[in-house]
């Protein structure tokens, strides 16, 4: 399964080892007709909060055996009944074209999900236990395309992960600490959550962080409607954090360009206008770190299954327009995509430092 995953995903990002001029004038259209599905989209009915009282629908939860969310690189302890509970979205597993949707029961898709949980999700496995739904992901080809096609198969992935995020409301209780993470896809669902079932709500003040890594989000047309404050101090407690990696020289067009032609949640064009970054080496937003403040990266196996972490390897600093920028590209593994995008690698590269700022700002919310 493992070594089928690699196949997969060497097909996909094989533009980023073409040559960069022959990428600057095919790439992104290469990319689209490869991976936007020419299928009509299929409207399957909504979720119901019943299904995800279940175990089934859950990658992670506390009551799950072999959960991937609590993988742990050699050397670090795993934590016994943390306070916090953490609700995360994983990323885009799915990247057929032959559905606008994943189905819950893909294998490929799922064993795909599990491994990003393994190198995400478990860096909050110490501040929080980590419950992250399955849901219907759009696929891959969705980001790729203005179709309307893709805004309907973004709204049904988004309309599960509604449905999940009440159902762990309802079985965590009215009174715990959550942090909220997502990274890509999951990251654009969570800035919906954010808007729709936390801002200007009592649910609110309960809010440790949100980590919405690895999607931007406007400082000008959509901060404010997320109803939390950008993490402006490396101790700050109910604020945002977010980044999307690039090594230099970064060609960060294929994201910026479709992003521009969006409208933010005001209203307003978000063409343009600066992201939130957030250094994950600080804490927050706009100081340089050298690669000595980076507590531990992750470097895969060859088979996913395992990783060594090493520190002092990777720095970083928030560049133009807001992209984290970590100067000369690492070897961290084969799946960077075209632009010198480390969008795959976007916690792996700073794993135990977004470990180390879950326990630190759940602290600085349990003073509060």
């Amino acid at each position: 399964m493992a070594r089928k995953f690699l196949y997969v995903v060497a097909a996909l990002i094989v533009l980023s080892i073409a040559a960069a001029f022959a990428y600057r004038i095919w790439g992104a259209e290469l990319m689209r007709m490869a991976l936007v599905p020419t299928a009509r989209f299929d409207a399957a009915p909504r979720a119901s909060a019943a299904s995800y009282a279940s175990p089934r629908m859950w990658f992670a939860r506390p009551d799950i055996a072999n959960n991937p969310a609590l993988w742990l690189p050699q050397g670090v302890t795993a934590t016994r009944r943390p306070p916090a509970a953490v609700f995360f979205i994983h990323p885009t597993s799915y990247i057929d074209r032959a559905r606008w949707n994943a189905t819950l029961d893909d294998p490929d898709t799922n064993a795909r999900a599990a491994i990003f949980l393994r190198g995400q999700a478990s860096a909050f496995s110490a501040a929080g236990e980590i419950w992250a739904p399955r849901y219907r992901q759009a696929t891959f080809g969705a980001f790729l395309t203005s179709l309307a096609d893709a805004e309907r198969a973004l709204s049904l992935a988004y309309g599960d992960v509604q449905v999940a995020f009440d159902a762990f409301l309802a079985q965590i209780g009215p009174d715990r600490p959550i942090i909220l993470a997502g990274h890509s896809q999951g990251a654009l669902h969570l800035t919906h959550l954010l808007k729709d079932r936390v801002a200007g709500t009592p649910l609110a003040r309960r809010i440790v962080a949100a980590y919405v890594v690895g999607w931007p989000v406007s400082q000008v047309t959509d901060l404010a409607a997320l109803g939390l404050p950008e993490c402006t101090h490396a101790d700050q407690s109910g604020c945002l954090l977010s980044w999307q990696t690039f090594a230099e020289p970064a060609d960060p067009a294929l994201i910026v360009d479709t992003y521009d032609r969006t409208t933010g949640f005001d209203g307003r064009p978000r063409r343009g206008t600066p992201f939130v970054c957030t250094n994950p080496l600080t804490g927050t937003p706009g100081a340089a770190a050298a690669a000595q403040a980076n507590l531990g990266t992750l470097y895969p196996s060859a088979d996913l299954r395992s990783a060594t972490m090493l520190p002092g390897r990777v720095p970083a600093r928030c560049g133009k327009r807001g992209l984290l920028m970590i100067g000369a590209a690492p070897d961290v593994g084969p799946f960077v995509l075209p632009g010198n995008n480390y969008h795959v690698y976007d916690y792996s590269l700073f794993w135990a430092n977004v470990r180390a700022d879950a326990l630190r700002r759940l602290a600085a919310f349990q003073q509060r």
